[in-house]
């Protein structure tokens, strides 16, 4: 997947998303067979409930062995995810996701 330093529009925000949940059901692995941190910014952060604020793709990176240590099994389910966008602010609300621990 080719990544882009320039302003995204909601359609590429969203596209970028769904590459990150599909390559978290794939224990990190993009569809191009890529890290999932090749999707951040070096300077990115993430939250995760019972983990807290992630910054840099070394802690993020750490954060993501350590949530996906606790699972068997991940799989989101795109189509019925409810995206909202507000400038360069992106949530996914009520996303349904099953997980198996």
């Amino acid at each position: 997947m080719a990544l882009t330093r320039q302003t995204m529009t909601d359609e590429q925000r969203k596209s970028v998303a769904v590459e990150y949940l599909k390559a978290f059901d794939r224990a990190g692995v993009t569809t191009d067979g890529g890290s999932i941190l090749d999707l951040f910014a070096d300077d990115a952060q993430v939250y995760f409930p019972k983990w807290g604020v992630a910054t840099g793709k070394e802690q993020i990176g750490r954060m993501f062995g350590d949530v996906g240590a606790t699972l068997k099994a991940i799989e989101h389910h795109y189509p019925q995810f409810n995206w909202a966008f507000a400038g360069d602010v992106q949530d996914t609300a009520r996303y349904p996701w099953l997980a198996d621990r």
